[in-house]
């Protein structure tokens, strides 16, 4: 059986409970034509880039999937009628990731405050030499 990741965007005017049942869903139509969901992650309720349908928000969720790709077109004829599903994607891969996807890091990241290595500014200037003055500006007077 082959590996995919199946990432779709729920309407923004939708409670999580609905996405939920979205999420179970795809799960129970993938699960019946004998593949396996390994993972579902929600990342929430995010802004888009563009206006979709008149969203300027949605409700991303992503699956890990492991089964053959007739249950993968289903799954996407099954997404494509949902009128509660504005966009999704099917991405065959060579393995799944078993922790956390990159998503949920970068938001646990964010929740924490993290700023990275470099502070709450772009660069660090501990490492420079002192300032010297510019030969130009003098130049003028």
């Amino acid at each position: 059986m082959a590996l995919y990741e199946h990432v779709f965007l729920a309407r923004q005017d939708l409670a999580q409970a609905q996405v939920d049942a979205l999420a179970e869903t795809a799960t129970k139509i993938v699960e019946d034509m004998d593949g396996k969901v390994t993972k579902v992650e929600t990342w929430g309720l995010r802004s888009l880039a563009y206006k979709i349908a008149k969203n300027r928000k949605a409700h991303y969720v992503m699956l890990n999937i492991d089964a053959p790709a007739g249950v993968v077109a289903e799954l996407e004829r099954q997404t494509q009628i949902n009128e509660d599903i504005i966009r999704y994607m099917t991405v065959k891969v060579d393995e799944l990731e078993t922790g956390p996807s990159v998503m949920m890091r970068k938001q646990e990241r964010s929740d924490r405050g993290d700023r990275g290595s470099r502070g709450d500014r772009g660069g660090s200037d501990g490492d420079r030499g002192p300032r010297r003055e510019r030969e130009d500006a003098n130049a003028g007077e």
